[in-house]
């Protein structure tokens, strides 16, 4: 506990955590089951000690957002890293999707690579909130490419926001691909990003057959935003076998597991 903030205020604080670093009055004072007033008079305390800063509407934790982009780098960054591990599950989720198909790519540096290997297939509906994904699958190959609107973000050019949560909702796909933060037995799979978990969530209820693409460097991780039920992802593309742990909790969420091939 944080020796400045008394219970309430540490109450607040974890409430904060849990959500991603950010939330309005009105959402904290229902999970705390207090008035908003009351959420009110601790923010203030909370703000005076540089602990939280006020938004409008809500509040903040200080440095929250710098804290989820330093968590996992700008997309740049995390683009370059891994390469081989993320070409390898490109090319096996690209084969599972055929010519002709619809399908959701997230603004993952995963998926990313995901959009280069798909650029060989023809007529292909694409969803996508992710720039470089619009950007990479637009003009190939007949495909039709419908990118959400919105203010684009500077660390991962994704577009994310009301705006956008409305226009992914006119959407039922064949397939959709997200990337995950962390995968474990306990939480399944999680973000450090609250809008993009949001996303997330919203594509799932949509989609025919739902695919994570994640690396092994994600196995044991627990990020703080779990993205939905792990019952409801279909498949775990991977270039290693996970751990014992997450294969018997992949067997009771009733989830295949697929292990590219590494030529």
């Amino acid at each position: 506990m944080d020796v400045r903030a008394n219970h309430r205020q540490q109450e607040i604080l974890d409430a904060l955590r849990q959500a991603g670093g950010s939330m309005r009055v009105q959402a904290i004072a229902a999970t705390l089951k207090v008035t908003d007033e009351t959420v009110r008079r601790n923010l203030r305390g909370l703000a005076r000690d540089g602990l939280v800063e006020k938004t409008h509407g809500g509040v903040r934790l200080q440095g929250a957002a710098d804290n989820a982009h330093e968590a996992e780098g700008d997309f740049h960054q995390r683009f370059g890293k891994k390469t081989a591990a993320k070409r390898r599950i490109a090319k096996t989720v690209a084969d599972m999707i055929p010519d002709g198909s619809s399908l959701f790519l997230d603004i993952g540096s995963t998926t990313a690579h995901i959009a280069d290997a798909l650029r060989e297939r023809r007529g292909l509906l694409i969803v996508t909130n992710s720039v470089y994904v619009a950007w990479r699958l637009a003009t190939e190959n007949d495909n039709r490419v419908f990118m959400a609107g919105g203010e684009l973000r500077a660390h991962d050019g994704g577009a994310f926001g009301h705006d956008a949560m409305e226009f992914a909702a006119n959407f039922n796909t064949d397939y959709a691909v997200f990337s995950s933060a962390g995968i474990t037995a306990a939480a399944g799979f999680s973000l450090f990003d609250l809008e993009e978990a949001r996303f997330s969530r919203l594509i799932m209820k949509n989609a025919g057959r739902r695919i994570i693409a994640a690396d092994a460097s994600k196995f044991g991780v627990e990020a703080p935003i779990v993205i939905g039920e792990p019952s409801l992802v279909d498949c775990l593309v991977t270039e290693a076998a996970p751990p014992p742990d997450i294969l018997a909790a992949a067997e009771k969420w009733g989830m295949e597991i697929v292990v590219s091939d590494p030529g």
